[in-house]
C-alpha cells in the first residue's frame, strides 16, 4: 500500500507530458523508489524539527527579504546547483524542472502568460538550500504546524514520533490554535520555499495574480490539494482558488522526465515575462 495514495488525487485524472515508460502511479512513489532511502531521510529531519516555535523563527529570519539581491532568471539559474533531496521522481538540477513545467503549462496555457512564468519561477524559493538552510527546512510536501498532523501527510505513521509539537495537548486536535474556517492566509505552514517565494513576491510588489500567487504559496501542499484534508481552515477565497492550485499540479508534477529542455533557446521569452512581471533585481 502506497502511503500517498490515503485519498485520490486528482492529479491522477492528468497525463500531460508524460514520460511514456512511467506509469502515472509510478510518481510520486514513497514506498521503494530508488531514491528512496534520500527522501525518508529527508522527510524523517523535516517531520521532527517543523514545530510552531521553528516556523516562527524562520518567518523572522527570511521574510523581511534583506539577504541578497538578484535578479529572477539569475536566481532560476542558481538552481543547477540543487538536487530536491525530497524529490523521488527526479535526479538532476531543479533548473531544468523549471522549465519543463513553464512548457508544459505554455503549451495548454498559451493565452495566460502569468501561468507560464509561475511554472518556470515556483520552485526557486529553494534556493535557501543555497544559503546554508538544511533541505528539510526548504523542500517537499508542506502541512500546516498548530494543529493536528493529517494522515496524508508523507510518511505520517513513521516520523513525527519526536516531534515536540507531537505531544503538546494544544496542537493535538483538528483547529489546534486556529479558528475554524480562519483561512490558509491566517496558517502556519511548515517552512518551505513555497511560503518564502510568496513573501519574496509580495515583498517586490510583483505583479503575478492572485490565483498565481496561490500556486506559489500551496503549490507543495498536497494533504490540501490532493487529498482534501484541513479543508475546515479553509475560507472561501482558499475554495475559490483551489482549482487552479490543482491545475497548476498536474504540471508540476508530470512534466518531471528526463527529457531535459533547451534551455539557452527558451531563456528569451521568459526573460520577457520576468520583465513584464518581476522586472529588475529583487530583494531575497
Amino acid at each position: 500500500m502506497r502511503v500517498i495514495n490515503i485519498g485520490p488525487d486528482p492529479s491522477l485524472a492528468y497525463r500531460p507530458n508524460l514520460d511514456p515508460s512511467k506509469e502515472k502511479e509510478d510518481y510520486r512513489n514513497f514506498v521503494d523508489g530508488s531514491l528512496i532511502n534520500r527522501v525518508f531521510k529527508t522527510y524523517s529531519l523535516m517531520h521532527t524539527n517543523q514545530t510552531v516555535d521553528f516556523v516562527k523563527q524562520k518567518h523572522a529570519q527570511w521574510t523581511q527579504c534583506n539577504h541578497f539581491k538578484m535578479g529572477m532568471m539569475d536566481a532560476i539559474m542558481s538552481l543547477d546547483q540543487l538536487v530536491d533531496e525530497s524529490d523521488p521522481d527526479v535526479d538532476f538540477p531543479n533548473s531544468f524542472h523549471a522549465f519543463q513545467t513553464a512548457e508544459g503549462i505554455r503549451k495548454e496555457h498559451p493565452d495566460k502568460d502569468w501561468f507560464q512564468l509561475v511554472g518556470l519561477i515556483h520552485d526557486v524559493g529553494k534556493m535557501m538550500a543555497l544559503w546554508d538552510e538544511p533541505q528539510w527546512a526548504v523542500v517537499g510536501d508542506t502541512f500546516p504546524v498548530g494543529c493536528k498532523f493529517q494522515s496524508s501527510i508523507v510518511f505520517r505513521d513513521s516520523t513525527f514520533q519526536d516531534n515536540p509539537d507531537e505531544k503538546n495537548p494544544e496542537y493535538k486536535t483538528d483547529f489546534g490554535i486556529y479558528e475554524p474556517n480562519c483561512g490558509l492566509d491566517n496558517v502556519l505552514m511548515s517552512w518551505g520555499h513555497d511560503e518564502y517565494l510568496y513573501r519574496v513576491m509580495k515583498f517586490n510588489n510583483c505583479l503575478i495574480p492572485e490565483e498565481g500567487l496561490y500556486m506559489i504559496r500551496f503549490h507543495s501542499f498536497y494533504p490540501w490539494h490532493s487529498h482534501g484534508d484541513y479543508t475546515h481552515l479553509c475560507n472561501s477565497k482558499d475554495l475559490q482558488m483551489l482549482p487552479w492550485v490543482k491545475e497548476f499540479n498536474k504540471f508540476d508534477l508530470y512534466t518531471k522526465t528526463t527529457d531535459l529542455p533547451n534551455v539557452d533557446e527558451l531563456r528569451p521569452y521568459y526573460q520577457s515575462l520576468i520583465d513584464k512581471y518581476c522586472p529588475g533585481v529583487l530583494n531575497w
